[in-house]
């Protein structure tokens, strides 16, 4: 039987602690994560265009809660539809309570960048200037550049009785403009989109820049002609981003979801309006009665809109104001062998398993390297494959699965076409895969297929070996050398037995079963990770450590509690979403919870579950402990069994557990604090130089020449 709470007496059950409150909102919740990355921003040690970032990141974070998160309120409200979240809270609760919470944030970013970067940036010779602050002969460049390159491709739009109120594209940066008639004193309202094909901030002479919304705002007489302007202020809509697709209805999934992208760009609802505080109160009202929006989704902002356009400036070529680009290692088993010769992977493979962990291992000299050497091998007779968000044109991944279908091989490709924001790059790719004669599926009806795994089968010896990599993360060279994630490359019979089923469920037909080692949502991953979870709460010196990406299923939540309650010492390490309340008397007094915000996106799922005397067993994949990856999408999760293998799991999650200078702790309140500061444990660093230690061949993880601390346990 479970221990019960303290040693001795009953366990309290968790659910008649703090009722539903016993869970944190979600979406306040993701609101604290984007506090957490606008703090990096705030940080003056940081570099200076490193800080320009991470603001354009806060921003364009908030651009998609709301094109996601708050549109799905509100469609929740629209439809009648008012139920109440895990933590008891109905759809226009949330709305009312994420209002402030919005409020502060804007308030937070406009501050920062009116009152200490603008300033400093102008101080490292970055300035970016207002129109009426230009000089005579930036003036004279201007207008240049307007009469030669904007104007032509302007279009302003009038309301009449003729003229409707045109459609505003979400995300788009305009100008409300109020002119008047000389001849009849008459006022009429016209909107002008600023083009999205020119730069936010255009260079207007050396190191100064201008937002280009003034230089149109400057010129609007050329696009009135015998009017008087009487006002102009910047706006800004931000739509719902889901596509309303009836999967079940559609013959061609990929025709669905072009037509729902077709619907989404020209009909999805508007959630919000932002305008400057210059606006007046009466075209500000004019805007929202036209969108049909309430007060409560408009939002004046102090500063320029959508400064998620600070990413041009953020990469200005100054790398002096800019941290140093981090070295992606390559591990000696991996690495090329004599005169330059090529790494056999396969060779590798047979001797044991390699764990790579990105960005510190390079994705170029292992998941690409590996695949395309099963490209060019002559034995190679099949690569399968999925692809949830890929990259530009250039992707090397998908074309290394060109050349070999060219090449004659049995090429299986999944993309999932509902990605969301990556619907339309993933359409293109997989057009261009089947031209090339790759057999591409296109997701699931029903479900995404959100599993990181890729399969290799190779005739050897008058029979087939199987080789696989399994990872958390996106088979995306462009994110891999910012968000951290970690993979598997392995010959293991069981795996690559496991992946063939499983490839064969995703492109045919066929019901889920159980695998000899995988966990595969939604079939069986809930069930073995509460099994994990209750194993250890019956257990002696019960132990568990995850690091995810979000924790909000209730039924997990509420089994932690159950083990906590038991006497389960738990740590968890969660970037974004926790819905968990850690450290609540009788709930969760032995739970403990921290986010790692810092260079690269904490991205990798590890899960350990075990003691050192009964042993630990170690898990990674591409599940976040969320009710949708647990039940509507396809998971891949596998265990790591080699103790080598296990030991780097280890080094990931002590050091993160150690970090002082990253983490942040949850309380049991909901509110985040910096973590205490001690000895400056920064994991990036730590994992950075343990990287460079290993390629560099050094047996010792405890060389004091690595500068770094021992964080293993003893």
């Amino acid at each position: 039987m479970p221990r019960a709470a303290g040693g001795a007496g009953a366990r309290v059950p968790p659910q008649s602690v703090l009722g539903p409150s016993r869970f944190l909102n979600r979406e306040l919740s993701w609101l604290g994560f984007n506090r957490r990355v606008l703090s990096l921003a705030e940080d003056p040690a940081r570099p200076l265009l490193e800080r320009v970032r991470f603001l354009a990141i806060s921003a364009r974070n908030l651009d998609e809660f709301f094109q996601v998160r708050v549109a799905g309120l509100a469609a929740q409200l629209d439809s009648g539809v008012n139920v109440a979240s895990p933590d008891g809270l109905v759809a226009d609760e949330q709305l009312r309570r994420i209002r402030p919470e919005v409020e502060g944030l804007v308030a937070r970013q406009a501050e920062l960048f009116t009152k200490s970067l603008v300033p400093e940036l102008a101080a490292a010779g970055v300035e970016l200037c207002a129109f009426e602050d230009l000089r005579d002969a930036e003036l004279t460049h201007a207008s240049s550049v307007f009469d030669e390159k904007i104007f032509p491709v302007l279009t302003p739009l009038s309301v009449d009785p003729a003229h409707p109120f045109p459609y505003i594209s979400s995300l788009s940066l305009s100008l409300a403009i109020v002119v008047t008639d000389p001849g009849t004193g008459e006022h009429r309202f016209a909107r002008v989109k600023v083009p999205p094909i020119f730069p936010r901030w255009l260079a207007i002479s050396p190191g100064r820049f201008v937002p280009i919304e003034q230089v149109v705002a400057a010129h609007l007489p050329a696009l009135f002609s015998g009017m008087e302007v009487v006002s102009c202020a910047p706006f800004r809509v931000t739509r719902d981003a889901e596509l309303a697709i009836a999967e079940g209805e559609a013959d061609d999934l990929l025709a669905a979801i072009e037509s729902g992208l077709k619907r989404r760009r020209r009909m999805s609802a508007p959630v919000r309006l932002e305008v400057s505080v210059s606006m007046s109160a009466q075209l500000r009202d004019l805007l929202a009665a036209e969108l049909e929006l309430e007060r409560d989704a408009v939002y004046a902002v102090r500063g320029p809109l959508d400064l998620s356009a600070l990413a041009e400036l953020a990469a200005l070529d100054r790398p002096e104001l800019r941290q140093e680009s981090a070295t992606a290692w390559t591990q000696p088993c991996l690495a090329a062998g004599p005169k330059g010769a090529a790494p056999d992977f396969f060779e590798v493979l047979k001797q044991g398993d390699v764990l790579v962990h990105h960005p510190y291992d390079s994705f170029q000299t292992s998941v690409e390297a590996f695949l395309a050497q099963a490209a060019a091998d002559p034995d190679v007779l099949a690569i399968k494959h999925t692809l949830y968000r890929t990259s530009g044109p250039s992707n090397p991944v998908a074309l290394t699965l060109i050349r070999a279908a060219e090449a004659g091989k049995q090429v299986v490709t999944l993309i999932e076409l509902k990605a969301r924001f990556d619907e339309e790059a993933n359409i293109e790719w997989a057009r261009t895969l089947e031209q090339a004669g790759v057999h591409v599926v296109y997701g699931l009806v029903g479900l995404k297929a959100h599993g990181k795994i890729a399969l290799a089968v190779r005739r050897e010896g008058g029979g087939i070996r199987r080789y696989c990599h399994i990872g958390t993360g996106n088979y995306n060279p462009a994110t891999a050398t910012t968000y951290e994630d970690v993979g598997l490359l392995s010959a293991s019979p069981e795996l690559g037995a496991d992946l063939t089923e499983l490839f064969n469920f995703l492109t045919g037909y066929g019901r889920p079963r159980r695998y000899r080692k995988l966990l595969v949502a939604p079939a069986g991953l809930r069930s073995a990770l509460l099994a994990q979870i209750h194993q250890e709460a019956e257990a002696p010196e019960g132990r568990i450590v995850l690091k995810v990406n979000a924790l909000e299923d209730p039924e997990l939540i509420q089994a932690l509690y159950a083990a906590s309650a038991a006497g389960v010492e738990i740590d968890l390490v969660v970037r974004g979403i926790c819905c968990l309340r850690p450290g609540v008397p009788g709930l969760s007094e032995r739970i403990r919870v921290r986010s790692l915000v810092g260079r690269f996106l904490e991205h990798s799922r590890i899960f350990r579950f075990g003691s050192e005397t009964r042993g630990q067993r170690y898990f990674i994949g591409s599940a976040d402990l969320m009710t949708r990856n647990l039940d509507r999408r396809v998971e891949v999760v596998t265990p790591i069994e080699s103790p080598d293998l296990c030991r780097r799991l280890e080094e990931i999650l002590a050091t993160s557990l150690a970090d002082d200078t990253l983490a942040w702790e949850l309380g049991p309140e909901g509110a985040w604090t910096r973590a205490p500061r001690g000895p400056g444990i920064d994991t990036h660093h730590v994992l950075l130089e343990r990287a460079r230690f290993r390629a560099n061949g050094s047996a010792d993880p405890n060389d004091s020449s690595a500068r770094v601390p021992n964080l293993l346990p003893r």
